[in-house]
């Protein structure tokens, strides 16, 4: 099967704007997973929590219509990022579409900086999605958003929860991500997709700059792909998921298998 991110530079509050530049991209990627950022639609770096409202929308609102007519319209499965509202709570989300529609949402467990502000973290814990490839062939598919890549159980129980690949919508600004997503990958021998924004973006009162550096690994800890620091861009690599599946590092040791959670802290 075929992963893309879609490495984007969205303009804050332009919701329509964003939709509609990154929709040639998503349609072209040719891929059966296609991985947005973080807040793809909206920008990041809110000025206020009003701001964040106003731009959030519920999960039947357009974004997630938009997205539903690209999954049906080229057979990927979208994974992409949403400020999402829901009564009166804010979450930075991301939504899991394929072809026949929207699958689940997950909400971003661990918040970074002014996001404390604005969002609400999420209650529900990660998630894992049996999903199809275009060839309706099958495999596991678990999510994380950004800041949860700093947290190793995230992708650890991911990975105990059986995924395959762990799509990453992402707004890094922390420059440490993209080295640490190949051990990411190794350590809980799966397949991950960071989708990355670029650009710097303000609030009014100080800027953040993103550092881009999307890529997707192997459970080996390979760079499968990889884009720039500063350029909008959409990757690619062929995987096989079931890859993952395999555990055993030697005869004698196994990632899963060799774990003593009973020694290990909380």
């Amino acid at each position: 099967m075929t992963i893309s991110c879609i490495q984007t530079h969205p303009t804050k509050g332009q919701t329509e704007a964003n939709l509609r530049s990154v929709e040639p991209l998503v349609l072209g990627a040719d891929a059966d997973l296609v991985v947005l950022p973080e807040l793809f639609a909206t920008g990041y770096f809110f000025d206020s929590s009003e701001q964040a409202a106003s731009l959030a929308e519920t999960i039947d609102g357009p974004t997630v219509r938009q997205l539903e007519g690209w999954a049906q319209e080229t057979g990927a499965t979208i994974v992409a990022g949403l400020a999402e509202r829901d009564g009166d709570a804010l979450y930075n989300s991301a939504v899991v579409v394929a072809p026949n529609g929207l699958l689940g949402t997950y909400r971003k467990t661990h918040l970074y900086y002014e996001e404390t502000q604005h969002f609400a973290p999420g209650a529900d814990g990660f998630e894992v999605w049996t999903v199809t490839d275009r060839k309706r062939r099958s495999y596991r598919l678990g999510v994380m958003v950004c800041f949860d890549w700093f947290f190793p159980e995230s992708a650890r129980t991911l990975a105990l929860q059986g995924a395959d690949v762990i799509a990453h919508p992402s707004n890094l600004v922390l420059p440490h991500c993209p080295a640490a997503m190949p051990i990411r990958a190794l350590e809980n021998g799966v397949f991950t997709a960071t989708a990355n924004r670029v650009g710097t973006e303000s609030n009014g009162r100080e800027s953040l700059t993103f550092v881009g550096q999307s890529r997707i690994c192997s459970p080996r800890a390979e760079v499968l792909a990889a884009a720039s620091v500063v350029d909008e861009a959409v990757i690619r690599a062929e995987i096989d998921p079931h890859e993952a599946r395999t555990t055993a590092l030697n005869p004698y040791n196994d990632r899963v298998a060799d774990r003593r959670p009973e020694l290990y802290a909380s």
